[in-house]
C-alpha cells in the first residue's frame, strides 16, 4: 500500500510554494522530510493531508485518486496528521481529548473510553489519562497529539515537527517512540523535522526540499554526503 503525491504544484499569489513535487510513502516505512524554512515542506503535508488543494497535480491511496476529498476525507482514506502547534482540548481531560477521535469516527462512547485509555498506555501517559490536558508537559502535550492522529488507525501518519521544542532526551525518546509505532501498527510515517539526529537514525529515506522543489532523495547516507544538501541545508547543522 503507497501514499503518493504526482507532481504538485501550490501557489499563494505569485509565490510558487511547491513546484512539480513527487513523493511516495510505503505503509511501514519511516520517510523524512527536510529543507531550510520554507522550503514548502508543511505545504506538501497540508496537501497531503486534504488542508490544502494543489493548483496542479495529484494524491493517491494506491490507485485511487484522493485530490478531491474533503479534509475530512482523507482520515477515511487512511491518511493521518499531526501539527507544528499542538492543539489539544484544554478544558479536557487527556483521555477525553483522545475519545473525541474516536468518537468522530465512529466508536461509541464507551468504546472510545476503553480504546483511548489502551493507546494512552503505550504512548506513556497511563498516569496521566485524568489529568486536565492544560496541565501537561509540552512533550505530554505532543504524545496526546500523536495519539489523536492515531485514533484514526491510519494506513499513512504525517508528523509535522514532532521534536519540535523537545530537549534532547525528550527527541531521543520520541525517536524510539516514533519506531515502535511502525510497528505496533503498521503504518507509513512521514517525518518533518529539522532534528538531524533524529531524521538520520530514523528514518530509511529522506527527500529535500528547497525552494519548493525537490533536490534530493536517498538514503540518510546519500543525503548527508550530497554537496548540494550540504550547501542549502546541511552545512548549517551538526551532524559530525
Amino acid at each position: 500500500m503507497q501514499l503518493s503525491a504526482r507532481a504538485v504544484t501550490v501557489r499563494f499569489g505569485g509565490l510558487l510554494a511547491v513546484q512539480d513535487v513527487s513523493l511516495t510513502l510505503a505503509r511501514g516505512e519511516i520517510l523524512g522530510l527536510i529543507g531550510p524554512n520554507g522550503a514548502g515542506k508543511t505545504t506538501l503535508v497540508n496537501v497531503l493531508s486534504g488542508f490544502q488543494r494543489p493548483q496542479s497535480g495529484s494524491i493517491h491511496v494506491d490507485n485511487a485518486d484522493c485530490t478531491r476529498l474533503t479534509r475530512h476525507g482523507f482520515p477515511r482514506a487512511g491518511i493521518a496528521r499531526t501539527f507544528q502547534a499542538v492543539r489539544l482540548f484544554r478544558n479536557l481531560t487527556v483521555s477525553e481529548n483522545v475519545e473525541t477521535s474516536y468518537v468522530a469516527h465512529g466508536s461509541g462512547r464507551a468504546e472510545a473510553r476503553r480504546r483511548a485509555r489502551d493507546l494512552l498506555a503505550d504512548l506513556g501517559l497511563a498516569e496521566k489519562m485524568d489529568f486536565p490536558a492544560a496541565g501537561l508537559s509540552y512533550g505530554e502535550q505532543r504524545r496526546v497529539g500523536l495519539g489523536r492522529a492515531l485514533a484514526v488507525d491510519p494506513c499513512f501518519l504525517l508528523l509535522d515537527e514532532p521534536a519540535a521544542g523537545l530537549s534532547p532526551p525528550e527527541a531521543d525518546e520520541l525517536r524510539r517512540l516514533i519506531a515502535s509505532l511502525r510497528e505496533r501498527h503498521g503504518c507509513g510515517i512521514l517525518v518533518i523535522e529539522h532534528n538531524m539526529a533524529l531524521v538520520m537514525d530514523l528514518c530509511e529515506r529522506i527527500q529535500v526540499l528547497n525552494s519548493g522543489r525537490t533536490i534530493a532523495a536517498g538514503t540518510p547516507g546519500a543525503i548527508r554526503a550530497n554537496p548540494e544538501v550540504r550547501r542549502v541545508y546541511l552545512g548549517s547543522t551538526s551532524l559530525q
